[in-house]
């Protein structure tokens, strides 16, 4: 029999952000396998809940996404059923939890008392390493994949009415500072008056309500920007089909973007900041172009916007890309891996 595991997310969905994608991607993966598993909802379920509903649940094994938000009462529960705990980290764990004196001791604790840990890339796992080299014996690289499956029309003509020949950028991000959003506003709006038919979608929740205020500000004297707020997984496929430039500007990643990998699967021309986790998927003028600053923003821009042909054959080269190198079996297989090294009887 397959293992029965206990995933314990701290978002899903209705949530869209990073981490629901890619818990319910993987849960989704793992019952096409045959894998029992079942899933709490951090966000919104009371630990006092999740801890009764595990402990009847009897897992063979407990995995936590996210060692900040999810890890230590997965800690706690792994501890009090003797059970092995998986924690997979995520871009604000490595990138900033695990250095942060308000929760670095936390995240530690937790990490050192997991029996794998996982990651989205070897330049994360590096990172970590660095910090905390005694879990090397423990720590797994299990790279992303890109599962786009359900479909629903985005509706462009309610939410961002598009003239004939618009030139679409899409934005496709929560508002909170790590993610930058106010960065390409400045130079998309010198290219907008060079070219009249540029328009910047932001498609994400805002989660820092002082940058969302600055943000709504700023789009309301650009009438080719917009901020349309969350767009269900399931339009996103719809979403990034009409986009001619997919943006990502990101001061920090972990490892790898869902939305640059979802980009990329679908043959979308793709503009990065020129970071680690970004690195690993774009290829500068290879699987996409990458930028270091506003000025070397607009200079790609300006080049995506003027050659189609340049944005064709970017993403052509991402979509391979993908479809070569992250698959969605191989991201499950690796999690399976992992499952049966610690519970090898019942995985």
């Amino acid at each position: 029999m397959p293992a029965r595991l206990a995933l314990l997310a701290p978002f899903l969905s209705p949530s869209v952000r990073g981490n629901a994608v890619t818990v319910e991607r993987i849960a989704r993966g793992l019952r096409a396998r045959g894998v029992e598993l079942r899933v709490w909802d951090l966000s919104v379920a009371p630990e006092s809940l999740v801890e009764a509903e595990v402990g009847a649940w009897r897992p063979a094994l407990i995995h936590a996404f996210h060692a900040w938000r999810a890890g230590p009462l997965a800690l706690r529960l792994a501890r009090r059923a003797e059970l092995p705990l998986v924690v997979t980290l995520t871009g604000t764990d490595a990138n900033h939890d695990l250095l942060d004196p308000a929760r670095a001791a936390v995240v530690r604790r937790v990490l050192e008392g997991a029996a794998r840990v996982t990651v989205f890339h070897a330049a994360i796992a590096a990172r970590v390493l660095g910090v905390l080299p005694d879990l090397a014996g423990r720590l797994v690289v299990v790279p992303q994949a890109a599962r786009l499956e359900a479909q629903e029309a985005f509706d462009f003509a309610g939410r961002f009415p598009l003239p004939p020949g618009a030139l679409l950028f899409v934005f496709p991000a929560a508002v909170r500072m790590v993610k930058g959003p106010l960065l390409p506003l400045g130079p998309l709006a010198r290219l907008a008056a060079r070219r009249p038919a540029l328009r910047l979608l932001y498609a994400g929740p805002i989660l820092d309500p002082d940058l969302g205020e600055a943000l709504l500000r700023e789009l309301a004297g650009r009438p080719w920007a917009r901020h349309v707020g969350a767009v269900p997984h399931a339009q996103m496929a719809s979403l990034y089909a009409r986009a001619d430039v997919v943006l990502n500007c990101s001061l920090s990643e972990g490892g790898m973007a869902n939305s640059i990998l979802e980009a990329l699967s679908l043959g979308r021309a793709v503009l990065a900041s020129d970071i680690e986790g970004n690195r690993s998927l774009v290829e500068d003028g290879v699987t996409g172009l990458l930028f270091r600053d506003a000025a070397e923003l607009e200079a790609q821009a300006e080049r995506l916007a003027g050659d189609p042909a340049l944005r064709g054959r970017l993403g052509a080269a991402g979509q391979a890309l993908v479809t070569a190198r992250f698959p969605g079996a191989r991201e499950i297989d690796g999690y399976l891996d992992v499952y049966r090294c610690l519970a090898p009887a019942s995985a």
